[in-house]
């Protein structure tokens, strides 16, 4: 059935205009019915990302041993929402050839996915032995993909440190793991660097430090006790201290790339920092203050050393003696170490000052901010089913430009944008592939991203997370992310009608987007 075009721009004009935000939304109702492929610059990269404790289950398989993940699981259910685990996760491990199918039908130019460094090197180390079952998974998944002409952003650390390197020395507590995770990178560069034009190191360290070390709600779960439910830890020295050597770890692997594969592999090197954009409560000077603050000391605490060699004054001011310095040699190597920069962004918040003060030093209340989604009992955006995501899409416009100018406009990647819906058993499949908000989502936020690559931001890519319905860390099943449903019981997939939608924004000949409820064709 034909629909005609104004019926479709009024359809549009009408849903758009249901979003409840106090966000204005007028910059984008006008580029819902043109915003395509086709309206991003020539080469722009759309994908997908998983990472490998998220999807690929055959936890204990082919000499594969522990992450601090596996452990955690295991060690405290309690902390993930419905107590399970990614021993099978999707199975991606056995189904990746399929899920190849799946990303070629929807139109992917690349496929960001992480390399579990327990998989490759069991007990952390080279001198402990390469696992060549887990190296042979992982150039048949790259080769599946160049087949399909579908570009690999591989991930290096996604958050699934060794097990053995955690029970020798204290994994990232240690600076012995740099040299660690630099001949695992090596190992990695040498095996895949060929066919891979797109590496990046680590993702997130700024939220891997914060969750793992200073809240306990990520692995390895540790914390102050007056923080959280943690047997050990200390949330005003350690996130600092792993952060640090996170950093020197990042930068040593950039090295070595540059220096021993970059000119015959012709790859780039980067790494990804978790985002959130803070906008004063009020506007008062005080809350401007305090959104500054906050900035710095989740975004900055990466993105300064990579672009001046030392962390934010900011920081050194309140934090002191327990940030940790770098050396005159040190901040040479890290200033300067990205090729690129990977943004994850999923949504804003508001900050306010905060007048408490406490002897009970922690990384969670050195930056002086109280963070709010709600102002005068209105939501800074939509809710969705997530309980810390609201949809605030202008907020991906405005931390890119802040990063435009604040870090000297790097090439930036968006390497994770999504929101989540929950698991609700009481629904059909039928009925879990219909997820129009997550649509909504998908386009506000290119939406805005077009604008501030329009006021010269250097953006290069876009990537959704996520490709499938996976593990979701302290959250496990009961939040569903993906493009692709997953049965877990039978892991089979079923695309949903946003990655119809993708699928229809992707087509190359296409000169509008029309929703896929209206108009679309397999």
């Amino acid at each position: 059935m034909e629909i005609p075009v104004l019926l479709v721009a009024a359809y549009l004009l009408l849903w758009t205009l249901s979003f409840s935000s106090t966000q204005s939304l007028k910059p984008c109702i006008q580029n819902f019915t043109s915003l395509n492929r086709s309206s991003f610059p020539p080469g722009f990269l759309f994908g997908a990302g998983s990472s490998a404790y998220q999807s690929e289950g055959a936890a204990y398989v082919e000499n594969r041993r522990r992450s601090i993940w596996d452990t955690f699981v295991i060690e405290h259910p309690e902390k993930i929402t419905d107590h399970s685990t990614g021993d099978i996760a999707d199975g991606f491990y056995y189904l990746f050839k399929e899920d190849v199918v799946l990303m070629k039908e929807i139109g992917l130019d690349s496929f960001k996915f992480s390399i579990s460094w327990s998989r490759v090197l069991p007990y952390g180390k080279i001198s402990g032995g390469v696992n060549w079952e887990g190296v042979k998974f992982y150039n048949a998944l790259i080769d599946e993909l160049r087949s399909n002409d579908i570009d690999p952003f591989i991930v290096l650390l996604h958050h699934d440190v060794p097990q053995a390197l955690e029970d020798e020395y204290g994994g990232f507590l240690s600076p012995k793991i740099v040299n660690d995770f630099r001949n695992y990178v090596d190992l990695c560069f040498q095996e895949f660097g060929d066919r891979v034009k797109h590496w990046i190191t680590i993702n997130e360290p700024n939220l891997f430090s914060s969750f793992g070390y200073a809240k306990g709600i990520f692995a390895p779960g540790r914390c102050s006790n007056y923080i959280g439910n943690c047997s050990e830890g200390n949330s005003a020295i350690e996130p600092y201290l792993v952060t640090h050597h996170l950093i020197l770890s990042h930068a040593t692997a950039a090295k070595l790339y540059r220096n021993k594969y970059q000119g015959s592999q012709k790859g780039i090197i980067g790494i990804t920092a978790d985002t959130v954009w803070q906008v004063p409560k009020y506007q008062t000077d005080s809350n401007r203050k305090a959104a500054s603050r906050a900035l710095d000391f989740y975004i900055g605490w990466i993105l300064h050393p990579l672009t001046f060699g030392d962390y934010p004054k900011t920081m050194r001011k309140i934090v002191g003696n327990r940030l940790p310095n770098f050396t005159d040699e040190q901040s040479v190597l890290v200033k300067g170490s990205i090729d690129f920069l990977g943004v994850n962004y999923y949504t804003t918040v508001y900050a306010e000052d905060s007048n408490s003060s406490s002897i009970l030093l922690s990384y969670t209340t050195d930056n002086h901010v109280d963070n709010t989604f709600v102002k005068n009992g209105i939501p800074i955006g939509e809710p969705t089913d997530v309980s810390w995501l609201y949809i605030s899409p202008k907020g991906i416009r405005e931390i890119v430009l802040y990063i435009q100018k604040k870090y000297h406009n790097p090439p930036i990647y968006i390497t994770e944008n999504g929101m989540g819906y929950a698991n609700n058993s009481s629904l059909s499949v039928e009925e879990a592939l219909q997820d129009s908000k997550r649509i909504k989502y998908h386009q506000l936020h290119l939406s805005y991203l077009l604008q501030a690559i329009k006021k010269g931001a250097d953006v290069r890519g876009y990537s959704v997370w996520s490709l499938l319905d996976d593990f979701e860390w302290a959250s496990g099943y009961t939040e569903r992310f993906g493009l692709t449903y997953v049965d877990y019981k039978k892991l089979k997939r079923y695309l949903k009608d946003s990655a119809l939608w993708y699928k229809n924004f992707l087509r190359k000949e296409n000169t509008t987007t029309q929703h896929p409820f209206l108009s679309f064709s397999m």
